[in-house]
């Protein structure tokens, strides 16, 4: 079943969350009922925000919220895996909501698909990425004490369904 994509342009980071919530539980619903439904493949930007996943702790926000303010940028604490994730204009966002049963899926080889795509894109560009060893995401000089995330990657499943 492919999936419909669609671009949000530059949306702040609450108003994405609630559609991509109403969209996953319409899909989750819809695959309960029996009903047909719509993967999506959602592109977009966000104004300055930081996000907090379930395995993230307070104290690794290293920015008070006077300081948040200060720069113009929020704090969101969210369902999603990871810890803390930036988001920010001019870095492109991608946010599958797929029925990962449609494509033969389980989680883990879905992350590391979604993985090797952005190190396929990375490799396009000339730069050379890679997994890190009990990391989810895609690092830059991943061997080094310079290992840098170039991708973050953060998935919530329900009924094998993503957000």
């Amino acid at each position: 079943m492919k999936p419909k994509i669609s671009d949000w342009n530059v949306i702040p980071y609450a108003e994405a969350w609630k559609r991509q919530t109403e969209w996953f539980d319409a899909l989750v619903q819809a695959k309960q009922a029996g009903v047909g439904y719509v993967n999506h493949i959602v592109l977009c930007e966000h104004p300055h925000v930081y996000t907090l996943g379930r395995s993230g702790k307070d104290g690794n926000m290293l920015l008070s919220d006077e300081q948040l303010h200060r720069i113009g940028a929020t704090l969101y604490h969210i369902d999603r895996g990871g810890d803390i994730t930036y988001h920010g204009q001019g870095q492109l966002v991608c946010y599958p909501i797929l029925n990962l049963e449609d494509y033969s899926l389980g989680l883990k080889e879905y992350v590391h698909l979604l993985e090797e795509a952005v190190i396929g894109v990375c490799a396009s560009y000339g730069i050379t990425a890679g997994r890190l060893e009990k990391a989810t995401g895609v690092w830059l000089e991943g061997d080094t004490p310079r290992a840098r995330k170039i991708c973050a990657i953060g998935v919530r499943s329900s009924h094998f369904v993503t957000m």
